[in-house]
């Protein structure tokens, strides 16, 4: 199941981000995709931080393909859309652009419900599953 629904996120990159080759370092791509799935669940009106129960959602993995790189000074924006919802699981496409929006990254994030008490996967509830679709 894909959506067309989507959020855009807008980000200025810091100079801290760069590696030694003047171009923005790996591990700020994987910041960027954190911020991208944070500014989703705001735009949704969840707050993940401050729920009832001790079920919430865990990042499973993360897998990102780099296709430009980016530089300081510059603007990035990161649109982000839900890829899939199955029983315990969903997943976040995160395409990352450069002020030029060309598209210099994606991105697929699996996220699970968690019962982090017990340990182990639960159901996605039917009211998240209906803000999602």
């Amino acid at each position: 199941m894909t959506t067309t629904k989507h959020f855009q996120l807008k980000l200025r990159i810091d100079w801290s981000e760069l590696d030694l080759f003047g171009h923005v370092n790996n591990v700020s791509y994987f910041k960027y995709i954190q911020a991208s799935r944070v500014h989703y669940w705001e735009q949704m009106g969840i707050d993940v931080t401050k729920q009832p129960e001790p079920v919430g959602v865990m990042l499973a993995s993360c897998t990102c393909k780099f296709m430009k790189p980016l530089f300081f000074p510059g603007t990035i924006f990161i649109n982000v859309s839900v890829d899939f919802i199955k029983n315990t699981s969903f997943g976040f496409h995160h395409e990352i652009l450069n002020e030029k929006h060309e598209v210099v990254a994606e991105a697929h994030d699996v996220m699970v419900m968690y019962d982090f008490n017990k340990n182990e996967k639960v159901l996605i509830p039917d009211e998240l599953r209906k803000m999602m679709e």
